[in-house]
């Protein structure tokens, strides 16, 4: 498995354990990074700027998302759906060195393998139609 894409499942780790234990994400993250500590440092950074930089839009990711999933409160989706939905969304809106199919593509694999049945369609459903309307741009370009 690719480096981005490990670090990527220890980011959703983290985000889980800060839903379930309420720890500011600098804690959840030392605490992580304690208990996994074979990791390399490449691995370490890019699962940490994740968890950071989710946290530090988290108030216009959530807003974005609840836009998106139609018929969806947030609070009620699954905890690893909203998760992986932010980790992904973070990355098409606020990472621009991802190509937004790699983000809406590591996002749909953490849903097949985190997620039930129909996490990965919800998941590539929402993540699609945020970079058709808000990231893929319209018309000619100059």
């Amino acid at each position: 498995m690719r480096k981005r894409s490990i670090a990527r499942e220890c980011a959703l780790k983290v985000l889980y354990q800060i839903e379930m234990t309420s720890r500011t994400p600098d804690n959840a993250l030392a605490s992580f990074w304690e208990q996994e500590d074979e990791h390399p440092e490449d691995v370490r950074d890019f699962a940490s700027k994740l968890v950071v930089g989710i946290y530090d839009h988290l108030n216009n990711i959530d807003e974005k998302l609840g836009e998106y999933a139609t018929n969806w409160q947030l609070n009620r989706m699954a905890v690893i759906d909203r998760n992986v939905l932010r980790m992904g969304l973070y990355e098409l809106k606020f990472n621009s060195d991802i190509p937004p199919k790699v983000a809406i593509n590591e996002a749909v694999e953490l849903a097949k393998k985190y997620g039930d049945h129909d996490s990965s369609k919800f998941v590539n459903g929402i993540l699609d139609k945020v970079h058709k309307k808000e990231i893929t741009p319209v018309g000619p370009q100059s």
